[in-house]
């Protein structure tokens, strides 16, 4: 079974820190499940004390379309037991 919940919105850049740092807070707690917002829904996850990070960037340049930049952060774990 997959569940998938996902949000695609424009944030100011000020928003943008505001929700990194509400996921910061949340995997640095001491609770056994972190909580995360998705659009207009909130997440329950599991995850163990040493997750997976990967990061990614693409910056491409076109004189026909102009420059574009994409930075992509992925977290990944197996759950720990609740």
């Amino acid at each position: 079974m997959v569940q998938r919940t996902t949000a695609d919105e424009q944030y100011s850049r000020e928003e943008v820190e505001r929700y990194l740092t509400t996921l910061a807070r949340e995997f640095g707690n001491s609770e056994p499940q972190i909580n995360v917002p998705v659009g207009n829904k909130t997440v329950e996850l599991s995850p163990p004390d040493n997750v997976s990070l990967s990061v990614d960037v693409v910056e491409r340049s076109s004189k026909l379309r102009g420059s574009h930049e994409k930075f992509s952060l992925e977290l990944s774990w197996k759950p720990q037991s609740k």
